[in-house]
């Protein structure tokens, strides 16, 4: 099923930016200083349309997209005629960093005050770990974002790195410049997780076979760790899959607000210059980083689970 949603997927976009409110031709032409607006220069006019490849319908553009694909070109940009994948595959290692790290932050903020709040449950720390996630769950991450960004310049003159920082030339500075966005996104993701975790643990715990663990002896690590958690983590890595896709949506958000060049970046700033390649190519991109993860989600359901088999 992956072929068939991500083709949907691209006509979806491939419309729909199409849809967007104002012309391309018509912006490209007061750039060059208004002497082409309008109907006054209609042959300058069509010229452009050949050239950029906008002279045909909506669904030769589509064909001619589509069978680039296969040959490995995602096309020009609109605005500057540069290859879209060289653009895209700058500003990737930017979104995959801010996404990794949000993830696996989220992961260490989340499971282990999860666990936690299982076997402790009706305590004080079951308590406050419940109202953390409810927290982590309601605070936009835009906000804190735009709070982190305004209030330390305001009070002590200090801001994020604003020029990206390259891992291979300063990995410390790296990391801290994207550590402060990805706790961000990390606490949004972290707060549903927490409860998911809490709520399977509790579920898990109460099963036969945990009982007759606990019977044995065992330690109460053992008991957490080998049998308990690995059956609780079903439903959770599902909930993770699904947020994935969110995580990317954050990420544009926050790569607004804390100034870092990745595909979000990207994607904004080609919506409003109408640049209809580059955001065709940044939905590919995005739409098969989606479907691939949830794929691997569904595989990693024989991991956890050996009764699953799949044909």
């Amino acid at each position: 099923m992956m072929v068939p949603n991500l083709f949907i997927v691209t006509i979806i976009v491939f419309l729909l930016v199409r849809m967007v409110p104002g012309d391309v031709i018509d912006s490209m032409m007061a750039d060059a200083g208004g002497q082409f607006v309008g109907a006054t220069n209609i042959e300058s006019r069509e010229a452009l349309e050949k050239a950029l490849g906008l002279d045909v319908p909506v669904y030769v553009q589509y064909s001619r997209w589509i069978g680039g694909i296969f040959q490995g070109d995602l096309g020009d940009t609109l605005w500057g005629y540069e290859p879209v994948s060289d653009k895209i595959f700058r500003r990737l290692p930017v979104t995959f960093e801010l996404g990794l790290m949000s993830i696996i932050i989220g992961l260490l903020i989340s499971l282990p005050v999860g666990i936690y709040s299982a076997i402790r449950q009706d305590t004080i720390s079951d308590y406050i770990a419940r109202s953390l996630a409810i927290v982590f769950i309601s605070v936009p991450s835009f906000w804190l974002g735009t709070m982190i960004m305004i209030y330390p310049a305001v009070w002590w003159g200090w801001t994020p790195p604003m020029e990206l920082i390259h891992f291979t030339e300063d990995p410390l500075g790296n990391l801290g410049m994207f550590i402060i966005p990805s706790v961000l996104l990390g606490m949004g993701l972290s707060g549903t997780t927490m409860r998911m975790v809490r709520t399977m643990m509790l579920e898990v715990l109460r099963q036969d076979y945990i009982r007759t663990a606990w019977s044995k002896g065992l330690k109460e690590k053992v008991v957490i760790m080998r049998h308990a958690l690995k059956n609780a983590l079903i439903p959770v890595v599902t909930i993770i899959g699904f947020q994935i896709p969110i995580l990317v949506g954050g990420s544009v958000i926050i790569e607004q607000i804390f100034v870092l060049p990745g595909m979000g970046r990207l994607m904004v700033s080609a919506l409003s210059q109408r640049d209809y390649p580059i955001v065709s190519g940044v939905n590919l991109i995005l739409a098969s980083s989606v479907l691939i993860i949830n794929l691997l989600v569904d595989l990693t359901y024989a991991y956890l689970d050996p009764r699953l088999q799949y044909r």
